[in-house]
């Protein structure tokens, strides 16, 4: 079966493999690195704003008639099931792409990501939500190439058999996507959009994230990154984005989604933000236009509020 994702046919291929995620809760890791299941948080908040500014980038890279890559160094599953055990633990969808599903006043950048979300749910209901790949995949072309790091063996496993049919264009590597982003650069099309996006439940994984941005860049300095990341209490998450800033590249934009106020007890991620590397020059318009509505729509409580910076060269 051709794995064009977003079609029907394929939202089948990707249903039929749903069990391996939602059975996931029952394993068990040794390692802290792969406690971590981005299943719970499918769909939440963080995915939302996260995989706005995503579909915005590829959608960007796709109107020129050149080749690009997709690289993305924590892939996770691809697809997550939002009625079985592990998301419906949660059920963080609710308070993220479950608040724009039945919305008919979408800004447009809101409107295009809800649609390709659409796409994995052609009932109608959401029960469905697609992970970074599988939205990448949605974008991308024949002459178009993906590349996925993921550790965790269930969710390698998951990636596997939801690209089964597009061996030729995805290459999924059982590695660590720090270093093998940088094994990965400079891709042969010269253009690409890199999802920086581990957890950050390890300390480290601050400095890992700002540390590969510098080495990457020197690889390939032309090439689109984003990096998402929590709002925390922790120190390491209020340093993060300066940091960043601090590399003192030419062209970036920061965008911070904060839905509720920061908890009392500093535990618990109140927002999220993606600091994007040479942005498409139309991001900060098409995120003017949506980060107000979608700041009202998200909000928990009263400290909802929003932050957007840039530099275009």
């Amino acid at each position: 079966m051709s794995a064009c994702l977003g079609t029907t046919a394929v939202f089948y291929s990707i249903l039929r493999h749903w069990p391996i995620v939602l059975l996931s809760s029952a394993v068990r890791y040794y390692q802290k690195m792969l406690s971590y299941r981005h299943a719970f948080h499918a769909g939440g908040h963080a995915d939302v704003l996260k995989h706005i500014m995503l579909v915005e980038a590829l959608d960007y890279y796709r109107a020129k008639d050149k080749p690009w890559a997709y690289i993305d160094t924590h892939a996770g599953a691809g697809c997550y099931g939002l009625e079985g055990e592990v998301a419906g633990k949660t059920a963080e969808f609710t308070d993220g792409i479950g608040k724009l599903w039945a919305r008919d006043d979408l800004p447009e950048a809101v409107a295009r990501y809800v649609a390709i979300v659409r796409q994995f749910n052609p009932g109608g209901r959401l029960l469905c939500y697609p992970g970074s790949p599988a939205l990448a995949m949605t974008q991308a072309r024949s002459e178009d190439r993906l590349q996925l790091f993921e550790l965790h063996t269930t969710d390698q496993d998951a990636l596997g058999r939801t690209f089964s049919g597009e061996r030729g264009r995805v290459r999924i590597e059982g590695r660590d996507g720090f270093s093998g982003l940088i094994s990965a650069l400079p891709p042969p099309s010269r253009r690409a959009v890199i999802l920086i996006d581990p957890s950050y439940e390890i300390k480290t994984d601050y400095r890992r994230a700002r540390d590969t941005l510098v080495v990457a860049l020197r690889k390939f300095a032309t090439g689109c990154f984003l990096v998402w990341y929590p709002l925390l209490a922790r120190s390491e998450a209020r340093r993060l984005s300066a940091d960043l800033l601090a590399l003192g590249v030419g062209s970036w934009l920061d965008a911070r989604l904060q839905v509720r106020h920061p908890p009392a007890d500093g535990l618990g991620m109140f927002g999220s933000g993606v600091f994007v590397v040479n942005p498409p020059w139309v991001l900060p318009e098409r995120l003017e236009a949506s980060l107000p509505w979608l700041t009202k729509t998200l909000a928990l409580d009263s400290g909802a509020e929003f932050s957007l910076d840039y530099q275009i060269e």
